[in-house]
């Protein structure tokens, strides 16, 4: 069986030190909030070429806690795209705002920028641009308008983690940046976390408040927070695991050309810009035969999946957003076509051959 993604494959090359890592946070007994925690902000803060970074429980929670941050709440709006994960839009619903949608582009399957102005109103206090499949967004033109607008803006990078657009990492461009380290992202825990990047001190010290229960200090709460902090023993991994992720990221796209050069007459493969740099944390084609290829995969032990099969407008509980079939064409198109092939770094060269073979005979 070809996975999706290995992570055993990953674990070989750094058993060791994960496992040193996490028994030095084990001896120390501190585990929440601790010296790993800091460091690992401190990373990610300069890789990313921002003033501070702020370890979360989640990718949701960064997403969550940035607009509340912002003072995003209850009759605000704020525009997003309907082809993303869901918790794209829970972050918006749970802030007591109301998400608005905007279709994707063709091919990049991220925000159409050219359609966010249309959607603005008096109520808008902020874009969410989607960095889908680990390919950029066109933050220039995001940047723009909402800059003209007097808008904040939340890239939610969570599928992301070194992508770039003229060497500047995404997490840098708007207000502030979500990350998400779930096991299979490009830069992944052993189980749940989250950092947000932001440019500004006073807004990372209102998201390490946040975090910690609107407390500023022990047992002095000047808000009333959440409890979502990054675990230690989870910085600890990510620690060891963030020394590889350019070299990770380099392998998925080695992966990707390998993929391109024997797929692209008979499929669409991802998309690229000039000056954009992908970083695969998806390898998605698209074929109006969609359904037939992964039924070819999966009977020959190839793993595939459809992200995403129903775009957010059209999803059961956001049916009080009053959206019906035809509203996003794009998006809607994109959720009857598009399918997601095995991508990790250590994914060998005739794996991809045998994918693409069984690709080319449906």
């Amino acid at each position: 069986m070809i996975q999706m993604v290995n992570l055993k494959k990953q674990l070989e090359g750094i058993r060791e030190e994960v496992i040193a890592a996490v028994t030095e946070v084990l001896e120390s007994t501190h585990y929440v909030l601790g010296p790993r925690v800091r460091e690992f902000e401190k990373k990610v803060a300069a890789y990313c070429g921002v003033s501070d970074a702020v370890g979360v429980a989640s990718g949701t929670d960064a997403l969550h806690l940035s607009l509340a941050a912002l003072g995003v709440g209850r009759g605000d709006e704020v525009i997003t795209t309907p082809f993303t994960f869901f918790s794209t839009v829970e972050a918006i619903l749970y802030a007591g705002a109301t998400p608005v949608f905007v279709d994707i582009e063709p091919g990049t399957f991220n925000i159409d920028a050219g359609k966010i102005e249309e959607k603005i109103t008096p109520k808008t206090k902020a874009i969410l641009p989607v960095h889908m499949f680990g390919y950029p967004a066109d933050m220039a033109a995001v940047m723009d308008i909402a800059q003209r607008h007097k808008l904040a803006v939340i890239e939610d990078c969570a599928q992301a983690f070194g992508a770039s657009i003229g060497g500047k990492r995404v997490g840098s461009f708007g207000t502030a940046g979500c990350f998400s380290f779930y096991p299979s992202k490009n830069l992944g825990a052993c189980g749940d976390g989250g950092m947000v990047t932001v440019g500004d001190t006073s807004l990372a010290d209102k998201l390490r408040m946040l975090r910690n229960h609107g407390s500023a200090g022990t047992y002095i709460h000047e808000r009333v927070g959440y409890n979502s902090r990054l675990d230690e023993l989870q910085a600890a991994i990510l620690i060891v695991k963030f020394k590889h992720i350019d070299a990770y990221n380099d392998m998925r796209i080695k992966n990707a050309g390998i993929y391109d050069g024997l797929l692209a007459e008979r499929v669409a493969c991802p998309a690229r810009r000039q000056g954009f740099t992908h970083v695969y944390h998806q390898y998605t084609i698209s074929s109006p035969i969609r359904d037939e290829i992964k039924k070819k995969l999966g009977e020959a032990e190839v793993a595939s999946t459809v992200y995403y099969p129903i775009p957010l407008h059209l999803q059961d509980a956001l049916k009080f957003l009053g959206h019906k079939k035809g509203d996003f064409k794009v998006a809607e198109q994109a959720a009857d076509e598009v399918l997601s092939l095995p991508m990790y770094p250590e994914l060998e060269e005739n794996e991809i051959g045998r994918i693409a073979e069984i690709v080319i005979s449906v």
